[in-house]
């Protein structure tokens, strides 16, 4: 089944013959036609489609998508052009200069990090127009494991950037010794004052890859 249109096909080929799997999809169809839905379904699937199974170099790890008119795009933390900045991603954007000293951008969209590497995924990937975690629990989460344990085979060292209580409970699943792990509380502006700011996540990132002769991300968002 060719669901995304690179290497991650091949990679996800069993995941997407399972029950669960297909189920899934049926009831996501059904549900497109019936509420309002994010990200736009084309984009469901984008953070696999940006970035290659084969050139996954850093994860970050959401919860679901924004909920909001316009906002999802199919990338975790990531907004559409033209779309005021959610909080979070303001802090993100702080943090970013207060470790690199990286200007703070004024658009949302992180496919520019997609891009270089860094795959951006919810661990759910789809939700209800204005209701958060509506969409927990329908299968998703099932999914989003298996890439997480697919990332945590591959032989080239990997950054897990975990902000977050539910990003953190994933850790579970990246066991192999040639990853790195960089957790904090969330941007989130309930807890980015509690260890957020300061963490330091990019040049954390950006110092691991250059230790294992891999190029460093490019931060800028443009």
């Amino acid at each position: 089944m060719k669901l995304v249109g690179n290497t991650w096909d091949e990679i996800l080929d069993e995941e997407y013959r399972k029950d669960y799997f297909k189920r899934l999809v049926l009831y996501i169809n059904k549900i497109y036609k019936e509420k309002v839905i994010f990200p736009p379904k084309s984009k469901i699937l984008r953070a696999l489609e940006l970035t290659d199974y084969n050139d996954v170099k850093v994860v970050i790890l959401g919860q679901d998508p924004y909920h909001g008119d316009g906002e999802a795009n199919g990338l975790s933390f990531s907004v559409s052009l033209g779309i005021k900045l959610p909080p979070s991603l303001k802090n993100i954007y702080k943090e970013l200069y207060n470790d690199l000293g990286i200007p703070v951008a004024n658009v949302g969209t992180l496919e520019c990090w997609a891009k270089e590497g860094v795959l951006l995924l919810n661990s759910v990937l789809t939700v209800e127009k204005d209701k958060p975690a509506s969409h927990k629990d329908i299968g998703w989460e099932t999914f989003t494991d298996e890439i997480i344990k697919k990332i945590n085979e591959k032989d080239t060292p990997v950054v897990f950037i975990l902000w977050g209580n539910f990003a953190r409970s994933k850790k579970k699943y990246i066991t192999n010794p040639k990853h790195y792990i960089i957790e904090s509380p969330h941007p989130s502006p309930f807890s980015a004052n509690n260890g957020f700011f300061g963490s330091k996540p990019f040049s954390k990132t950006n110092e691991f890859l250059k230790k294992n002769n891999l190029k460093e991300i490019n931060w800028t968002v443009k």
